[in-house]
């Protein structure tokens, strides 16, 4: 229904409500709803996580949504404020393109994949997102992107060379 953009500062973490969903059932008397939250939640440090909740108010979804955030946390090797290379993530029908950008260039992303990439501590890089525009399913590939990912170090060792 309505997409959010909240940024809130849970003591170290980045707390970020990209997407609440509202689902009518009908009954007897009426229509029934229900809500869905996806969540993102950072430290701008490297790790970030998200999760889905669904509650029959807004606050409780997206408590369980933060939580479930929290438990579900990865690593992201960061390069001066950018990523070491370029990384391609599918999820469903969504496509998306991590590119790494130079000092100063900022976070060029659509709502969805900005919210994981600023609460990852990313500060420049350059995405691109085909396919599905959903953003549950971004935020997904945008995952899925990142667990391609492979630091500096890990890929010289891996080729046995050094790279400057």
């Amino acid at each position: 229904m309505a997409t959010t953009s909240e940024d809130r500062i849970r003591g170290e973490l980045t707390e970020n409500v990209v997407k609440i969903k509202r689902c009518a059932a009908v009954v007897k008397g009426g229509r029934r709803f229900s809500f869905a939250a996806m969540v993102v939640v950072g430290d701008t440090a490297g790790k970030v996580g998200w999760g889905y909740g669904k509650a029959n108010e807004v606050p409780p979804s997206v408590e369980k949504a933060r939580k479930e955030a929290m438990r579900s946390m990865v690593e992201v090797p960061l390069e001066e404020e950018t990523i070491p290379h370029i990384a391609h993530g599918h999820f469903g029908a969504a496509h998306v393109v991590l590119v790494p950008a130079s000092q100063g260039t900022g976070v060029i992303a659509g709502a969805a994949v900005r919210a994981v990439c600023e609460a990852a501590g990313i500060h420049n890089i350059l995405t691109k997102s085909f396919g599905s525009n959903n953003p549950v399913s971004l935020v997904k590939a945008t995952f899925a992107a990142f667990q391609s990912l492979r630091p500096r170090v890990e890929v010289e060792r891996m080729r046995g060379v050094t790279l400057s």
